[in-house]
């Protein structure tokens, strides 16, 4: 058996990499929020770089020894879970309004004939 020591440092290690990576796809998440080139690619980048704050907010957590970090990191993927949802219902809204030939930014209310 290794000494608590050693698997202290392996596991610190890990993290530390773990850490590094995530950080990349963050920054790589950005890049392509910023490039788009479409609305369907700017939310799944908001959606990645939301699950990777939650993957950081986990790390934290196990690098501060901090149970605090998960509350944030629960918390930020229910708002992620509610943002998907919203996106969706929007698509889908859209759609319909191309289907029936009519514009987007229309208002498509029923007039109560007054």
């Amino acid at each position: 058996m290794t000494d608590p020591e050693a698997q202290s440092q392996i596991v610190l290690w890990a993290v530390n990499v773990t850490m590094a990576l995530t950080v990349l796809g963050l920054v790589l998440s950005f890049v392509r929020l910023i490039r788009g080139p479409s609305l369907p690619d700017r939310v799944v980048s908001v959606d990645l770089i939301t699950v990777l704050a939650v993957a950081i907010a986990g790390l934290l957590a196990i690098t501060h020894t901090e149970p605090d970090f998960l509350d944030i990191a629960v918390a930020l993927a229910l708002v992620a879970f509610l943002a998907t949802v919203a996106f969706a219902w929007y698509a889908e809204r859209i759609n319909e309004l191309h289907n029936r030939g009519e514009r987007p930014t229309e208002r498509t209310e029923e007039t109560d004939g007054r």
